[in-house]
């Protein structure tokens, strides 16, 4: 598929073609000590590489966390670029885990850094925080549908901090999440059979939060990036429980429950296909 169709299409691709599994690819410097790998860019070049050719064809997406490249400065950096740059050059989607969240200038500036077409970082979608209001993303949001970009928006995450904003209740009376399900699926261009390009992230290990605050029904065409899978708990039958008729909808995104597999280039490999029949 053209790289110019929405993102929201080309993920709905990728994912009737090889799964749901989105891979995080998370260069922690405990993993980096599994792998025999040295916790500095030529370890991480190393580690980021040889997972993206395990996963290539086997995964929806990949999912770098970019504060894991960014720890080691600009070197780090050019390594999470180079990254980018292998998953263009294999047809593998790219969802940058950076959780920009900032207000006009500013945030037009770091959608630019990684949704501009021809941009160092560019990557196919980001992660974004929406908790300045929905509305203070609008740059990105106006960026990324000129280049057939996505966005997730932080919705309901899994850290025990996270209720006490996204459960909490606007003057209308309505949960923080909802407003943001609400506001992702206005924007997003999805329509019935057609995904969204803007999604949201909430967790697989949230309970009924997802169905009990109303996003299920309030956002019914947007992409769900759900960390919480494998070593945090989750497993495939959490789908329909946590997220109800939204479960086709699900990106199961792992990292440690895949990574734990390598440095073994085969063994990895094998690791992506098992998951990618566990959660068919």
């Amino acid at each position: 598929m053209s790289a110019a169709a929405p993102f929201g299409r080309r993920l709905q691709g990728a994912v009737v073609e090889r799964g749901p599994v989105v891979a995080g690819i998370d260069p922690h410097a405990s993993l980096l000590e599994d792998w025999s790998l040295p916790d500095d860019a030529d370890g991480l070049r190393t580690f980021s590489l040889r997972t993206l050719e395990a996963v290539t064809g086997r995964v929806a997406a990949v999912k770098p966390q970019s504060a894991f490249f960014e720890r080691h400065g600009a070197a780090g950096v050019a390594v999470l670029e180079e990254l980018l740059a292998a998953c263009r050059e294999a047809g593998v989607l790219t969802i940058l885990d950076v959780k920009r969240g900032d207000i006009g200038s500013t945030m037009g500036a770091y959608a630019a850094a990684h949704l501009r077409a021809g941009a160092p970082l560019e990557a196919d979608a980001i992660t974004v925080s929406p908790f300045l209001g929905a509305g203070s993303l609008a740059p990105a949001a106006e960026l990324a549908a000129a280049h057939g970009k996505g966005l997730f928006y932080l919705a309901l995450t899994s850290n025990p901090d996270g209720p006490q904003v996204q459960h909490a209740r606007t003057a209308g009376d309505t949960p923080v999440a909802l407003e943001i399900a609400r506001h992702a699926e206005e924007i997003g261009g999805g329509a019935p059979g057609q995904w969204s390009s803007v999604g949201l992230v909430v967790g697989a290990t949230v309970g009924d939060a997802y169905r009990r605050l109303g996003l299920e029904t309030a956002a019914p065409h947007v992409p769900l990036l759900a960390p919480g899978f494998g070593t945090q708990g989750a497993g495939p039958e959490q789908r329909s429980e946590v997220f109800g008729s939204s479960a086709g909808h699900v990106l199961v995104s792992l990292s440690r429950g895949l990574l734990g597999a390598g440095p073994d280039s085969a063994a990895l490999r094998r690791r992506a296909e098992e998951l990618r029949t566990a959660y068919a």
